[in-house]
């Protein structure tokens, strides 16, 4: 399975990105999805987790609020609705899926990987 994440760019603090996460050659539908970030000399931290039907939803103490993480198994997609974005969510943010249809808030559970798109908040 590929899954390309989409979305990233440059905003001023205060302002709204919609990250994308497009799956192919496996369908997502069945397995729980989660978003990841990385800061520059910081560790891959968890960010948000959706279950397979996308029923149960699950974040990081540092977005709740702020970040909303959804899923269309139509299309074969997962996003990642970011709004009041402050400085310290600047990141390589990465998407991945679980081996299964449950939310994981541990990076080590997922199985597959995007290549990670970069965001950027200015202040």
């Amino acid at each position: 399975v590929q899954l390309q994440a989409s979305g990233g760019g440059l905003v001023q603090t205060g302002g709204s990105l919609r990250l994308s996460c497009a799956a192919s050659g496996r369908t997502i539908s069945g397995y729980g999805m989660g978003w990841f970030r990385q800061a520059p000399g910081k560790e891959r931290e968890f960010v948000a987790t959706i279950s397979s039907s996308g029923s149960y939803t699950y974040y990081a103490d540092s977005v709740k609020g702020r970040f909303t993480i959804s899923r269309d198994n139509a299309k074969n997609t997962v996003y990642l609705q970011m709004n009041s974005l402050k400085p310290e969510d600047t990141a390589v943010y990465y998407c991945a899926q679980a081996p299964m249809g449950r939310v994981f808030s541990n990076s080590r559970e997922y199985v597959y990987w995007g290549q990670g798109t970069q965001v950027t908040v200015s202040s």
